[in-house]
């Protein structure tokens, strides 16, 4: 019974709420409807019955009172037959009516619940249509002050504040580019400089090299954390790319970078065309294939292999390496993870790689899983929208 009762509950939450408000609306109708007809029913045989009750007068010069009996019985039989017939007729047409009209009351019960969630559906509409360019659009619904008007006031005013916390961000982002790297530029120059002058002595050299070292990570910690940045908001730029080409793009910087652990890169690439941000898509390719040279053993290899599916692209980064634990895998692709949890060695990279990755699946629309593979290293795995 409880299943019964808990799998009815659940139909019912299951349908919309213009749906639940019409079967409502028509559900009290017909109780109502019911109820006033058996009240009438009832009330109208009971007038009846006491209006056409049959009454003789017992008169002196009549001794047969058998006779009388009789006379009487046969009257008010007839009288009940055709106030039975009467009643019956009333209710078949009081019946028929009532669904004519429930039926009315129905469709006109529908006509009311849509109209009255209209502004809902306005709503609805801004909210899933809402991304942060076209942060500027607002409901500005007109009307009476009900509860729709001020739950539609109340998300226009949100959509205000999002704003200029967007815009905010946008400009915070802007800054920081130019007052974190300017520093760094010129500390990198002076360094350069005073390798190249004839009197620094070779101690000197070396700690100029050193310092080139750390400011050169600095500089790609803050580009990583600025491209995070840039990538956990809404794109600006949307067209139409073949992403086999940005794969291919991306293959070629790889190539020309040093590496200090080559690595054998082998590809499979078929022709996929996706939306998106090609500037964006390249960094995630190129820092997907990047991981899986850095994070490799001597000699390994890599495999880029790029298909198509009904609803995208496939892109599949796999490679050799270390064995992954699974439990590990979902950390990996956190700020400043990387494999047993280390956050502290940056002379392997800033930590942001698979974050940005990350960041930019996601704001394509796209998903991202990655899975250890049993001989060590990494399959990861990114499906993109057409």
């Amino acid at each position: 019974m409880r299943a019964r009762v808990r799998a009815a509950r659940l139909w019912w939450n299951r349908r919309g709420l213009r749906m639940r408000l019409t079967a409502l609306y028509g559900g009290l109708f017909f109780v109502s409807g019911s109820t006033l007809l058996w009240l009438s029913y009832l009330l109208t045989a009971q007038a009846l019955t006491r209006r056409f009750d049959v009454k003789f007068s017992m008169r002196s010069d009549q001794p047969d009172t058998v006779t009388q009996e009789a006379v009487k019985e046969v009257a008010q039989a007839g009288v009940d037959v055709r106030l039975d017939g009467a009643l019956d007729e009333m209710l078949r047409s009081s019946l028929i009516v009532m669904i004519l009209i429930g039926v009315i009351a129905v469709l006109l019960g529908y006509l009311v619940a849509d109209r009255a969630l209209r502004p809902l559906d306005r709503v609805t509409e801004a909210a899933e249509r809402l991304s942060e360019s076209n942060m500027h659009e607002r409901i500005a619904l007109t009307g009476p002050q009900d509860e729709v008007k001020r739950l539609a006031d109340t998300f226009d005013a949100m959509l205000n504040r999002l704003h200029r916390v967007f815009e905010a961000q946008r400009r915070f982002i802007g800054n920081a580019s130019h007052e974190l790297r300017t520093p760094l530029t010129i500390n990198r120059t002076v360094l350069e400089v005073s390798l190249e002058e004839p009197a620094a002595s070779e101690d000197l050299k070396a700690l100029a090299r050193a310092l080139l070292g750390t400011n050169a990570r600095y500089e790609r910690l803050i580009d990583g954390l600025l491209l995070l940045a840039q990538a956990e908001q809404e794109l600006t730029v949307r067209k139409t790319v073949d992403l086999r080409h940005v794969v291919l793009t991306a293959l070629e910087q790889i190539e020309m970078s040093p590496r200090k652990r080559p690595a054998a890169v082998h590809r499979d690439l078929t022709a996929a065309l996706v939306e998106g941000d090609p500037l964006f898509l390249e960094r995630c390719v190129f820092n997907l294939v990047e991981n899986a040279i850095k994070y490799n053993v001597r000699d390994g290899e890599v495999w880029v292999n790029l298909r198509v599916e009904d609803d995208g692209a496939v892109l599949t980064v796999e490679n050799t390496g270390r064995p992954v634990p699974p439990y590990e895998i979902d950390d990996l692709f956190e700020p400043f993870r990387r494999l047993q949890g280390d956050r502290i060695r940056s002379s392997q990279g800033s930590g942001l790689g698979l974050s940005i990755v990350r960041a930019i699946v996601d704001a394509h629309r796209g998903s991202l899983s990655a899975a250890a593979r049993p001989e060590g290293g990494l399959v990861v795995t990114v499906r993109l929208p057409r």
